[in-house]
């Protein structure tokens, strides 16, 4: 009888294993899988700005979708490329624990797009879903483009950026008012980000109480960031960016051979480590540029996870999951 108990029990190990896997591979899917157009994208959608947002050169055309069938496709899969956004948007995913309890950590997600258009899905959506997923509650900021013809092309993102977090901070977004609050931008948005992080000055005047002071993140997260080296000297910031030992922790994720050069990530982390700033820093080999966060079987798949880890190993979130 024992030689076939055992059997028994391998057999049913062998079969949970499966079923785990299994799990894991739906649960994969349904984070990552693209968002379709009729599916509901947010639990609410907040506007940022009460009235018309600061100055800018704003778009006469209405806001669109510029995908078309002959765009580039991201692990086999089409992206919403959203351009002529006047109409700023903060679209919220909360994320709480079993017990219901919120989050106390929110992170607002900047997608890129050379601040001409908003990489929507790919590195906003569906990024959110994954940090909603790992227990961090998560917003994505719809903002303000096209922006590339003004000087300096990231203010009017920064202002945005900045009335996000204030927003975030005053408990007017998710159903807590946050312990912690970070930043997470792919590319332009990544370019803004370190500009966000690091400022010590609101950008626009204040619009109602929850602008009461300038609200810097308690962390940052630049997705292969562009346009933060001077591009003749690497090793130098652009536009007077500048970090000291009062700058956020900042995680960052880059591919070695990505066209905006691995060195815009490098570079800031240098200059972090120097002033004694907590940072990580994740190089991917042969992942290029625009990889989001969706499956393709490539190690850049694992960069949410890793940050998720690296938000909670910095005590912004308790270690149990959801």
């Amino acid at each position: 009888m024992l030689p076939a108990l055992t059997s028994m029990k391998f057999l049913r190990t062998r079969r949970l294993c499966w079923i785990c896997r299994l799990s894991a591979l739906i649960y994969c899917f349904l984070i990552t899988a693209p968002i379709t157009a009729d599916e509901p994208a947010a639990g609410k959608i907040i506007p940022a700005w009460p009235a018309d947002p600061p100055a800018w050169d704003a778009p006469t055309d209405a806001e669109r979708d510029t995908s078309d069938a002959k765009s580039n496709l991201v692990a086999g899969q089409p992206l919403i490329r959203l351009s002529n956004v006047r109409n700023v948007e903060l679209h919220v995913f909360e994320a709480t624990d079993l017990k219901g309890t919120p989050s106390p950590t929110t992170v607002v997600i900047c997608p890129g797009g050379g601040f001409s258009i908003l990489a929507w899905d790919l590195e906003g959506l569906e990024v959110a879903r994954q940090f909603q997923a790992g227990g961090v509650s998560a917003v994505v900021l719809k903002y303000r483009v096209p922006t590339r013809a003004m000087k300096p092309a990231w203010t009017p993102v920064v202002q945005d950026m900045q009335r996000a977090i204030a927003l975030v901070r005053a408990g007017k977004v998710t159903s807590n008012i946050p312990t912690a609050v970070g930043l997470l931008g792919f590319s332009a948005g990544g370019k803004a980000t370190a500009h966000a992080a690091t400022a010590t000055q609101r950008t626009y005047e204040s619009v109602d109480e929850s602008d009461t002071e300038i609200s810097p993140p308690d962390f940052a997260a630049l997705i292969y960031p562009a346009w933060i080296v001077e591009d003749d000297e690497p090793s130098k910031l652009r536009d007077s960016l500048a970090v000291d030992k009062n700058s956020p922790p900042m995680f960052f994720a880059h591919a070695d051979n990505d066209p905006h050069q691995v060195l815009n990530s490098v570079t800031l982390f240098e200059k972090l480590h120097a002033a004694g700033v907590p940072a990580a820093l994740h190089v991917f080999s042969g992942s290029g540029h625009g990889f989001g966060a969706r499956l393709d079987g490539r190690a850049d798949d694992l960069w949410p996870e890793l940050c998720i880890r690296w938000i909670r190993d910095n005590g912004w979130l308790a270690n149990s999951a959801p």
